[in-house]
C-alpha cells in the first residue's frame, strides 16, 4: 500500500529545500535537502503515518489510483 498513494515534490523557497507530501495522508509531509532524499524521508513519512493510526484505530484511506484534482 505504501508506494500507492501520491507524493508531490516541490521546492521550498521559504524553506529553502525540496518538499515531499503525500495529500492523501492528512498532514503527512517530509522534506529533503534534494529530491530523492524528500522522497525517501516521505516514503517514511507515510509508513509512520500508517503504523500510528493503526495504533490508534484509525481510519486509513484506500490509495486513490490516480491523481488528484485540485481545483
Amino acid at each position: 500500500m505504501l508506494t500507492k498513494y501520491e507524493i508531490i515534490l516541490f521546492w521550498s523557497d521559504a524553506d529553502d529545500l525540496f518538499v515531499a507530501e503525500a495529500p492523501e495522508l492528512s498532514g503527512c509531509f517530509a522534506h529533503g535537502a534534494s529530491p530523492e532524499e524528500a522522497l525517501k524521508n516521505v516514503k517514511e513519512a507515510i509508513q509512520l503515518w500508517i503504523d500510528t493510526a493503526t495504533e490508534f484505530g484509525d481510519i486509513i484511506p484506500k490509495p486513490k489510483g490516480r491523481r488528484l484534482v485540485f481545483a
